[in-house]
């Protein structure tokens, strides 16, 4: 992830299977939007494989109650910042709000999120061919073939009914990892040698962690973490047939445990 208005490049590692899954739907959904500008059909193939990942991804029968368990943590847990007169209460009630619009969205979906698109019949032919190499050749499924070849706006119109079957899920995602990423500051932190080590505390679990480094700066790091410390490697990455090497030089970085 970058934050290009610092000219910074962000690194997270999530801590938890939560987060992890949320990340994963994030880049999807990412990916999604960003191909529903272009009107080409290799887009529109592109943009298939994004709502196949995102279905699958959105199969998991708990996710839904996942979600909601998360919005509902969070919401409890703004509350009882709304008691500290030392928090800015018109920003806050602000995400509040956000959070009970998005509980109500999610209650209000009476299906698993994507069901209407299991009845698909386009949907579910270029999905069981999408495993297998090239399986969605021209010639393997010549309807999926036709509809490349129909006008991009079209095409785009169908893409973007689908996508929009996930709006409540992408919306509530978007909204827990946007809290969990405001939830704490940096801090400037040293690597000595290239190493940093730190323990989490036990009584507020950490959900992700950020690493930031200058864009200019050749090296990269390797967050690796339990449930009692993290690790930081900072890696000089070399060309792309040797392996990278851990730099034996102290590294200065941007440092976030976001435990909200």
């Amino acid at each position: 992830m970058q934050d290009t208005n610092r000219g910074l490049i962000v690194y997270e590692q999530p801590l938890s299977e939560r987060i992890r899954t949320f990340l994963r739907l994030e880049f999807l959904f990412r990916r999604g939007r960003y191909l529903l500008r272009h009107e080409s059909p290799w887009a529109s193939r592109l943009t298939f494989e994004v709502i196949i990942d995102v279905m699958a991804v959105l199969g998991r029968a708990d996710l839904k109650k996942e979600i909601i368990k998360e919005l509902e943590r969070h919401s409890a847990t703004l509350y009882a910042f709304s008691r500290n007169p030392k928090v800015a209460q018109e920003r806050l009630q602000e995400v509040r709000d956000e959070v009970h619009s998005m509980l109500q969205a999610l209650h209000g979906c009476e299906t698993a999120p994507g069901n209407e698109l299991r009845h698909n019949e386009l949907l579910n032919a270029v999905r069981q061919r999408s495993s297998i190499p090239a399986g969605t050749c021209d010639f393997d499924l010549p309807a999926f073939h036709y509809w490349l070849e129909q006008p991009g706006t079209q095409r785009l119109r169908d893409l973007n009914d689908w996508i929009s079957t996930f709006s409540p899920f992408e919306s509530s995602v978007g909204l827990c990892l946007r809290i969990v990423r405001e939830s704490t500051a940096a801090t400037r932190e040293i690597a000595n040698g290239g190493f940093f080590q730190r323990n989490l505390g036990s009584s507020t679990p950490c959900q992700m962690i950020r690493v930031a480094l200058p864009r200019n700066v050749s090296l990269y790091p390797e967050i690796s973490a339990g449930k009692q410390r993290f690790a930081i490697r900072f890696l000089r990455p070399g060309d792309t047939s040797s392996r990278p090497s851990q730099t034996d030089e102290d590294v200065e970085f941007d440092l976030l445990c976001c435990v909200i």
